[in-house]
């Protein structure tokens, strides 16, 4: 019979409550590295489901996710003359936050290049990609709104037409898609009396202009709207997206788009790597931190619950040795429910995290390859705290069993 699980038997109410602590601790070790995958694949998802080779972003910036970057509309024609370029598209991204139903609304607004890009390669839960250039929206459910809901951002009533999963912004916001006109117009509403102040400071500026004394005709376009005026400027996007035609030198493209004095150029990768040693890496340094200490932690815990166990048997290990058992018996008596202890307690932890994970505010990704080292350390933590208990055990005396 083996001692180990007969031991277990004897008090296995205590077994039961030790076992659910240490695989609590162990699922907290598990969520920290699901926690880090899950700010990992947020962080980076528009760069990977995003099927663009370059960013050409503000200059001397480092992309429109890592920091503000405005570059001008027509940058998309002159990126799309460069030798190689397949195509070249507008992107827009920037977050805001409304209050709905008593309750803040953070959206990160996600600007389709209408009407080459329709939204077509987002992966839809129900509805349809974006069919007409305004008043329609894409919606990630986790920002709670409904299949043909309306919802009022700016000035404009967008109706959703469809609902996507996992599109999550480094932050952890949901993410929306609409038309870049669309985006542009939510991005820079401005409310009516402010339009008002502006046309009029834009009156009192011209009448006092030497042009708009002797010609006071021009004065009368100080009340048209912006988007009139030949002299304004159209709003500037996020940054512009190059696709490369298959073959084609994507370092000669960069070298050449470099050349430009006002923007600067990265690869798919160059972007990703950019944004994973900014933002998420304070998070990854954290949350490593995290898991080294919960790690010591469930080590030490272990040890002294093995100790307390061996505690509570030194009558029995004494008898055991009075009897002439070999040391391996009682070495592999302690030995064995450490890992019994460890590899309980993991299947706890994953259990009951696979039940709580999906609750979470942010996305909790369990990969294989960290599940399998975890595996692998919570063994390596089984076998060292065992060499307390066996320690102890090794020093009780066959004479204790007469006592």
């Amino acid at each position: 019979m083996n001692l180990a699980i007969r031991d277990i038997r004897q008090s296995l109410g205590r077994f039961v409550l030790t076992t659910v602590g240490i695989g609590m601790l162990l699922m907290v070790v598990m969520g920290m590295g699901g926690i880090y995958r899950g700010v990992v694949e947020d962080a980076t998802l528009l760069i990977e489901r995003v099927d663009a080779d370059l960013w050409i972003v503000q200059r001397s910036t480092r992309g429109p996710f890592a920091e503000l970057s405005r570059v001008p509309s027509n940058l998309v024609y002159r990126a799309a003359a460069v030798p190689g370029v397949k195509s070249s598209r507008e992107f827009v991204y920037h977050t805001i936050q409304r209050e709905r139903d008593g309750k803040p609304l953070r959206i990160a607004v996600l600007g389709l290049s209408w009407p080459l890009d329709k939204g077509d390669w987002v992966e839809l839960n129900a509805g349809r990609p974006l069919r007409q250039a305004h008043y329609e929206m894409i919606a990630d459910k986790t920002l709670g709104l409904g299949l043909g809901e309306q919802i009022k951002l700016g000035k404009e009533t967008y109706s959703v037409v469809g609902i996507t999963n996992n599109m999550i912004s480094s932050s952890g916001d949901g993410i929306a898609m609409f038309t870049v006109s669309d985006a542009q117009a939510i991005q820079f509403d401005t409310p009516g009396e402010a339009v008002r102040l502006e046309r009029a400071a834009r009156e009192g500026r011209g009448a006092e202009f030497e042009l708009g004394i002797q010609q006071p005709m021009i004065l009368e376009n100080a009340a048209r709207p912006s988007s009139e005026l030949p002299g304004v400027a159209r709003p500037q996007i996020s940054a512009v997206m190059v696709t490369m035609s298959p073959g084609a030198n994507i370092d000669q493209a960069v070298e050449t788009i470099s050349g430009w004095g006002d923007v600067s150029v990265f690869t798919k990768e160059g972007e990703r790597e950019l944004l994973l040693k900014g933002s998420v890496e304070r998070v990854r340094r954290q949350i490593g931190l995290f898991r080294v200490l919960l790690t010591v932690i469930a080590a030490i815990i272990m040890a002294l619950i093995l100790y307390t166990l061996t505690l509570d048997k030194i009558h029995s290990i004494a008898l055991l040795k009075l009897i002439g058992a070999p040391n391996t018996v009682i070495l592999g008596l302690i030995l064995q429910q450490a890992l019994i202890l460890g590899v309980v307690g993991f299947g706890i932890a994953y259990l009951v995290g696979q039940q709580l994970f999906p609750l979470f505010p942010r996305r909790v990704i369990l990969a294989d390859a960290d599940l399998i080292q975890l595996a692998g350390i919570v063994i390596g933590i089984s076998v060292v705290s065992s060499l307390l208990g066996i320690w102890k055990a090794m020093k009780v005396s066959p004479n204790e069993a007469l006592a």
